[in-house]
């Protein structure tokens, strides 16, 4: 009797999926974001902003909650450089050293994207916890710097509340921007270091 030899069928080979536009999707994503917030958000939307097709969106990011994770979770890699931070010797001088054009822009940017996610965030704690890590942690993070070199120098009590002082300005940028609909200008922010977080932490302005 003859043996017949079995042999597995060779898998079919689909397209190869091009991760190339990853960054340009998860940009527009965030825009769509920004502008129409998470309930208003649509596939369309973004691949439309993106110039890119639906299915394509689909075959690397299967749902909407999916996207808007890794959209959010890619903001943290423009960071603040921890390293690099400015050392001018006076708490002042490093707060205002830090408003730059760039980091302004940023800042006001990931508001209104947190804006956007708000009514997600409740409801989904793996995106609660991206937006921590990308759209609060790093200017947090560079904020405690800055207050513990006050300390360490002596120019503030090593009583203060540097958490409660770090979480400030974010607050009341979130609130002019969110609630006024009012840019967050240089000035602002100035007056808000001198009036508010300077006496706050037991200090006041040249």
């Amino acid at each position: 009797m003859r043996q017949v030899e079995l042999t597995e069928p060779k898998p079919r080979l689909g397209r190869k999926r091009d991760d190339s536009r990853d960054p340009e999707i998860l940009e527009a994503t965030l825009d769509v974001l920004a502008e129409n917030g998470y309930d208003g958000m649509t596939i369309d939307m973004v691949a439309t902003r993106a110039k890119a097709g639906k299915a394509t969106l689909y075959r690397r990011w299967p749902s909407k909650p999916e996207l808007v994770l890794d959209a959010v979770a890619c903001m943290k890699s423009s960071s603040i450089d921890l390293a690099n931070l400015p050392d001018t010797g006076t708490l002042r001088g490093d707060l205002i050293a830090m408003i730059k054009a760039p980091t302004m822009r940023d800042a006001e940017r990931k508001l209104k994207v947190m804006a956007g996610i708000v009514s997600m965030i409740a409801r989904n704690p793996e995106l609660a916890e991206a937006a921590r890590d990308a759209l609060v942690e790093p200017r947090a993070a560079a904020n405690r710097v800055i207050f513990q070199r006050a300390v360490d120098r002596g120019e503030i009590s090593r009583d203060v509340d540097i958490e409660t002082l770090i979480s400030i300005s974010p607050s009341m940028a979130a609130y002019r921007t969110l609630m006024l609909n009012k840019p967050v200008s240089r000035e602002f922010i100035i007056s808000t270091i001198d009036r508010v977080i300077l006496p706050a932490a037991g200090l006041r302005a040249d």
